[in-house]
């Protein structure tokens, strides 16, 4: 019998003391037009380099989210995991955080899954006509307590979920690359 697959929601682990990130912005900075680009499950084109506010002074970590797009932004030694384990999956963009000379990268999830068990969830509500948001017509408005049907997320090992683009997945092998390298900031629910 094959072994069930496992999926994890990938949360920024929130804690007194760890720092806080805020928006992305050019170099100049400039704030970015479409910040949500980054969250899309889209490779992105990115041309500019980017930075990254330090919103609230703290512990440095190695995965955080940044701004209100909560785009994920790694530490380099993060980043290395998700290219070896998932290179076909996200996009690493090189970006500056004020005031630090580490390594840091935006990590982008390039694949986008229809996936999300409605039956499973405990609750999904959809953008309907009445909403007056054609822009998300038919996408879910909420999901709580998120399942997903792993029968239908194929080798991705990092995606985002179709009509529900804030949640980013991540597979039990990836968790398990990144507790073991104890990476920093991440917090991991099951789906």
């Amino acid at each position: 019998m094959a072994k069930r697959s496992r999926y994890f929601r990938l949360k920024e682990d929130v804690q007194a003391g760890n720092w806080y990130l805020g928006d992305l912005l050019t170099l100049e900075g400039q704030a970015l037009e479409d910040f949500r680009e980054f969250t899309s499950g889209r490779p992105v084109r990115s041309d500019v380099r980017l930075t990254v506010s330090i919103r609230e002074p703290g512990r440095q970590r190695d995965f955080n989210l940044a701004g209100a797009g909560m785009t994920p932004v790694v530490h380099v030694r993060a980043a290395t995991l998700f290219a070896e384990l998932a290179p076909n999956d996200v996009q690493l963009i090189p970006v500056n955080l004020e005031g630090h000379s580490d390594e840091y990268q935006l990590l982008v999830a390039t694949k986008l899954v229809r996936c999300i068990d409605d039956n499973a969830s405990s609750e999904v509500e959809f953008w309907l006509p009445e909403d007056e948001r054609p822009d998300k017509l038919g996408q879910y408005r909420n999901v709580a307590d998120m399942r997903i049907d792993p029968t239908k997320v194929g080798d991705a090992q990092v995606f985002r979920t179709w009509g529900w683009a804030v949640a980013l997945i991540v597979s039990e092998d990836l968790k398990q690359a990144l507790e073991r390298a104890g990476i920093t900031g991440a917090k991991f629910e099951e789906v």
